[in-house]
């Protein structure tokens, strides 16, 4: 992807959400995680910085929490929503860690998309006003980095995603999973 050149910005929007069973990769991680959480942390960790960094979490990432003591679900039962709301917890706390990138998370809530359903309340135009507003805006609002966003106003995201220790337990755990580290 580097050999095209730098992006002025990367809208981090794969996910998956109900899956039947943990599922694994070649390299043996739970599709959920690799997906929803090492999918963005590998292309963010690749690539030369783009000058916005937007992913897509979800407002269930609060639901989250204590997900780093077994990132890769192999010593719980399966739980697919709690494993979803563990990846979006992870993509708030990505979004926060990084310099001289404007870098956000958005909750676009739940949209009429192939993986929210016919019956979502969301439609799809007012769902992606949010995080395209993040990759190309010159609005001094849209100009900030670290934060959570729904529905084009910044919230407060759950408490583990703003903790520093989280933050680098995260990325370190990341990192040794996946083998590749953040560039400084």
């Amino acid at each position: 992807m580097n050999a095209i050149g730098r992006m002025d910005a990367i809208i981090h929007n794969a996910g998956v959400y109900t899956q039947r069973s943990r599922g694994s990769t070649p390299e043996g991680h739970a599709g959920t995680l690799a997906i929803d959480t090492l999918a963005p942390y590998l292309l963010t960790a690749l690539i030369e910085r783009p000058a916005r960094l937007v992913y897509l979490s979800s407002g269930l990432h609060r639901g989250g929490e204590g997900s780093l003591d077994d990132l890769d679900w192999t010593k719980r039962s399966w739980d697919s929503a709690r494993a979803y709301a563990e990846s979006k917890l992870h993509l708030v706390a990505l979004a926060r860690r990084w310099p001289s990138v404007l870098s956000n998370a958005v909750d676009p809530g739940w949209a009429r998309t192939k993986m929210g359903g016919t019956g979502a309340p969301v439609d799809v135009e007012t769902g992606q006003k949010t995080q395209s507003w993040l990759a190309v805006s010159d609005d001094p609002a849209a100009l900030v980095s670290g934060r959570y966003w729904h529905r084009l106003q910044q919230q407060e995201p759950a408490n583990e995603a703003t903790d520093p220790s989280f933050q680098d337990e995260l990325i370190d755990k990341l990192g040794r999973l996946t083998e590749v580290k953040l560039p400084a």
